[in-house]
């Protein structure tokens, strides 16, 4: 009597799919993060000093949440989310006690306590598996209103195995260009290690 025999690989442990809070919390737990800048960066540091009033902010995966700090020094209402547990232990030990909206919570089901003004992108939709990438495209466009922006980092590259997952520039624009229209794109100033020559420094405005 023949019997099939099931060739498919076994899936893998939550800890090593990045789609799953696990796989973070073991990262950030080892403490090792070599995505993490250990500051703000250079030009949203400079993004932020040019606006003229504050914008209420969410920073998706926020990891170390030092942008989050720099917001909520200069009065900006911030959130900052993750889905890893440890990520958010070690944000609140940066954060202390900044008075930012810190969440543990899924991006793709996480609502604003209002509407927001900003999207703050870094080391985020690079740590996507490319299966989630559409339904990101679609996210940041439901809770941004008219007139609102993503701005941020985006890993421009052809790296396929992550992550960070590398994002063409086509593949980036077929993404956010039926919602958004960019404003400022040019590379980075000071990226880390992990990113240099491939980190792009972009801002999208919402259409209406």
């Amino acid at each position: 009597m023949n019997q099939e025999t099931d060739t498919s690989p076994p899936e893998k442990s939550a800890d090593q799919r990045p789609e799953h809070p696990d796989f973070w919390s073991k990262r950030f737990g080892a403490g090792t993060t070599p995505w993490d800048a250990g500051k703000v960066p250079d030009d949203f540091s400079a993004f932020v000093g040019r606006q003229a009033a504050p914008l209420r902010t969410l920073i998706p995966g926020c990891g170390s949440a030092w942008e989050a700090a720099h917001l909520a020094a200069r009065q900006w209402p911030v959130s900052a989310l993750d889905f890893s547990p440890v990520a958010i232990e070690t944000a609140r030990g940066i954060l202390g006690d900044a008075p930012v909206d810190l969440v543990c919570a899924d991006f793709f089901q996480w609502q604003p306590p209002a509407a927001l003004d900003l999207i703050y992108e870094r080391a985020f939709l690079c740590a996507l598996p490319r299966k989630l990438w559409d339904d990101w495209g679609r996210r940041v466009a439901e809770l941004l209103p008219a007139g609102g922006l993503l701005a941020g980092y985006f890993f421009v590259c052809d790296q396929l195995k992550g992550p960070p997952f590398g994002i063409l520039p086509e593949q980036l624009e077929a993404l956010l260009q039926p919602a958004f229209e960019r404003l400022e794109e040019r590379p980075a100033a000071d990226s880390i290690p992990v990113f240099a020559g491939r980190e792009r420094w972009q801002v999208w405005r919402r259409k209406g």
